[in-house]
């Protein structure tokens, strides 16, 4: 069951009276595997009660996944980045480019098959 169910439920329950117990007790005895925990039943208690949520989706903030084209995997941005400077870092490169890191992390290993971005080189002593 998915949790649009489970909060139409928990409206209902609510609208008909019933505490959190009770609403709790009644979500375990019919879906005893996928029922939503006790602090999620109230956290929905109080939304429903405050008239914040209702039973739908509601809109998430954050930025898209449609921020991975083809424009910014390989042509011109990140691959070009990369390639000119190793030592670029992804904090660096998502402020350049204004997406999030966990997005270029994501483009670089995923898209261009990219393990670091870089790596620490330090000369070897040679032993005799």
């Amino acid at each position: 069951m998915n949790k649009k169910v489970f909060r139409v439920l928990i409206k209902y329950c609510l609208l008909k009276g019933k505490n959190t117990v009770e609403a709790k007790n009644l979500l375990d005895a019919e879906f005893p595997d996928t029922a939503p925990g006790k602090s999620t039943t109230k956290d929905w208690y109080v939304k429903f009660r405050r008239g914040e949520i209702n039973a739908e989706h509601g809109e998430r903030s954050g930025r898209p996944k449609e921020i991975i084209t083809d424009e910014n995997v390989k042509i011109v941005k990140i691959d070009k980045m990369i390639l000119n400077n190793r030592k670029l870092k992804l904090n660096e490169i998502a402020d350049i480019l204004e997406i999030s890191t966990e997005r270029v992390h994501h483009i670089i290993h995923e898209y261009l098959g990219m393990r670091k971005l870089c790596a620490k080189w330090a000369p070897r002593e040679l032993t005799v």
